[in-house]
């Protein structure tokens, strides 16, 4: 009798919920139940009645456990299509008055969800990153650059379009031979050498994780870089130089919205006065929010992906200048589902290194990740910054003559023309 109720409740919320594509929900005992109307048509079956209450009640946090424990199985369409569906409703549910009341309710205790104080941080760090690095080069590129890709055209393969990325950041932070580049959260190394292979720079790289540090090394010691690339196992915290350049791809989500300023200050003190400073980062449109629950648990715990205010808020207190803001907005769509394509056909390996609940975990995170950019109003933001209102040229077609430059294999920093005349001018 209670999981009739709930199967009621259950396909009256999706009814009011679902208006853009059609979701069957098929339930234990076999009956079907529509909803909504038009492509893509999807059905999902309910194995387990306890499924009905769990859902309505903790949707985005059930779903995902439900895939992951084959309980909810899609037989008609596939995971992306129903996730899809959900994704394109999902404004929504979150306008129901007790959704509504409830995300305001978790909104206050965010601080606590999104704490990464030195120690935790790498805990958090480890939970995602210290896996295998053989299964993340089950769906990466080569390179294992593990952010968004840099398209700069529709099919690019996504080896192109990550060497793509790196240019386009290289641009930005008009590197010189010799200069010292701080990389904060150098993941596997990639950005560290290709700094230091293509442009002349001397990189420090930090990370939290064990497992990539030490494939760095190994990394560059194959490309022969040792002797301009270090990495280090440390919180960039406990950093106590200066450098000439600072790069930040894909870390700040771990930073944690109430230690924005800390963030902002700390980069503040790392960055000389004439230098410039890059952070590339996951963000989202809208007013601040909290990450969602499923991710927060198994994938991300500690992440967050701010608005686009957050962080301004913090640099504005930091006493840095905002010289250049750039949204890319569906790059890590298209990333992602590459991602999915090749984690799909890896995915015996990974089955075999793991187990079939961590693939279905995968299979989820990838795609519902990139309808989060698709449909989501996830984005990527690139934020350069400065101490000196004059350490980047005052307009922006320098960026593309630097990415042509290195696409033709020159390296150092290329003339500027009169409209930059204020780049070739030093801080005082």
């Amino acid at each position: 009798m209670f999981s009739g109720l709930a199967l009621q409740l259950l396909n009256g919320l999706v009814g009011r919920v679902i208006k853009r594509g059609t979701l069957t929900i098929i339930d234990a005992k076999g009956r079907s139940h529509s909803h909504g109307s038009g492509a893509p048509h999807v059905a999902i079956r309910l194995a387990n009645p306890s499924l009905y209450w769990r859902i309505l009640t903790k949707p985005e946090l059930a779903v995902g456990e439900a895939y992951m424990d084959g309980e909810l199985i899609v037989t008609q369409g596939d995971l992306r299509e129903f996730l899809q569906v959900f994704h394109q409703n999902k404004s929504n549910l979150r306008k129901r008055p007790f959704r509504r009341h409830l995300a305001s309710l978790v909104k206050k205790f965010r601080r606590f969800q999104q704490t990464n104080p030195i120690g935790r941080a790498q805990e958090n760090v480890a939970h995602h990153y210290d896996i295998s690095n053989d299964f993340y080069r089950l769906f990466l590129d080569k390179d294992l650059a593990y952010s968004c890709a840099y398209f700069e055209y529709d099919g690019q393969p996504l080896e192109d379009a990550q060497q793509a990325k790196y240019r386009h950041i290289a641009s930005k932070l008009r590197i010189e031979p010799g200069m010292r580049v701080l990389d904060i959260g150098c993941g596997w190394g990639g950005m560290a050498m290709y700094l230091a292979e293509h442009l002349g720079a001397r990189v420090v790289g930090v990370t939290l994780s064990i497992e990539q540090r030490d494939l760095a090394e190994a990394r560059a010691k194959e490309r022969g870089l040792s002797d301009q690339v270090e990495f280090r196992l440390m919180d960039y915290r406990n950093l106590s130089e200066t450098f000439d350049r600072i790069v930040s791809v894909g870390m700040f989500e771990h930073v944690g919205a109430p230690h924005y300023n800390e963030f902002f200050l700390k980069l503040s003190d790392l960055l000389d006065d004439g230098g410039l400073a890059l952070i590339h980062s996951i963000g989202k449109r809208g007013e601040p929010g909290v990450t969602g629950p499923w991710i927060r648990k198994y994938i991300f715990p500690g992440g967050y992906s701010p608005s686009l205010s957050e962080p301004l808020i913090a640099i504005e207190k930091s006493g840095l200048w905002v010289t250049d803001i750039e949204i890319l907005r569906l790059h890590y769509a298209d990333t992602l589902r590459e991602w999915g394509r090749r984690f799909a056909v890896n995915r015996a390996e990974a089955a075999r290194a793991f187990d079939e609940r961590f693939c279905r975990m995968w299979e989820f995170y990838l795609a519902t990740a990139e309808f989060a950019f698709r449909s989501g109003g996830h984005m990527n933001f690139q934020i350069q910054l400065a101490k000196n209102v004059s350490a980047a040229p005052v307009r922006r077609d320098y960026m593309e003559t630097s990415e042509r430059a290195q696409r033709e294999g020159r390296q150092g920093l290329p003339e500027v023309g009169p409209s930059s005349v204020l780049a070739k001018k030093t801080a005082p």
